[in-house]
């Protein structure tokens, strides 16, 4: 799925951070993606290919932190702290968007 922006990832209230609705529900289909895994131990590289959902401009690197976390909370790694390598590139645009992930063992 396409993720929502760190921008509308995370809310803030009273001084508490959360995770937004359109975050947890980000969460939960990546979840359902990775599915039951043993989680990866090694270093890993990550490569993103982003399809944008329309024409709008934007920052891809607001892309990476829901993406990151989301994959952590799914149990597909252990920590994204993991991560030797990581790379995003925008692709052409299809409605709806989505990412590709791409993790090999660094």
């Amino acid at each position: 799925p396409y993720p929502p922006t760190a921008n509308t990832y995370y809310r803030s209230c009273r001084g508490r951070t959360f995770i937004s609705s359109r975050g947890l529900k980000f969460r939960a289909e990546v979840a359902k993606i990775v599915g039951k895994v043993k989680p990866i131990k090694c270093r890993v590289a990550v490569e993103i290919r982003a399809i944008m959902p329309d024409r709008r401009k934007r920052d891809i690197d607001n892309l990476i932190k829901p993406t990151l976390d989301a994959l952590t909370k799914a149990g597909l790694w252990v920590d994204d702290e993991q991560i030797d390598y990581l790379s995003i590139r925008r692709k052409p645009m299809v409605k709806g968007g989505r990412l590709v992930v791409d993790i090999t063992a660094d």
